[in-house]
């Protein structure tokens, strides 16, 4: 069973940056897009953004300019910068990681909490 962890979460203030990162508990060989999620409470989860094996990037319009996904496909890891961060990003922010075999399936992290003050 695979375990995806995220980390980084915390309290900033409005203004200030966080990194986030997401892990895999052991190498999945056939992981290709991995994305960022979140969800603030009564919101439906959202995507925040993505990027796919080639490196090639996606991202929600409300964080284009301001959050930088970036990943390590050797060690399946991900990160997000996030910078001049709003109390609208404050959510639960999930990993997903999509994997191609033995099927098309994918994997969540727990989430890790971001609260951004005002």
């Amino acid at each position: 069973q695979v375990q995806v962890v995220e980390s980084g979460g915390g309290l900033v203030q409005a203004g200030g940056s966080l990194r986030l990162s997401c892990a895999a508990s052991r190498i999945i060989v056939s992981v290709n897009t991995m994305g960022w999620y979140r969800q603030a409470p009564g919101n439906k989860r959202e995507l925040v953004a993505d990027i796919t094996s080639d490196g090639s990037t996606n991202y929600a319009a409300s964080v284009k300019g301001r959050f930088t996904v970036s990943r390590n496909s050797v060690k399946n890891t991900m990160y997000l910068q996030m910078n001049s961060l709003k109390p609208e990003d404050t959510a639960v922010y999930y990993c997903r990681l999509n994997y191609s075999w033995p099927s098309n399936s994918f994997y969540w992290g727990q989430g890790t909490q971001v609260t951004v003050s005002s």
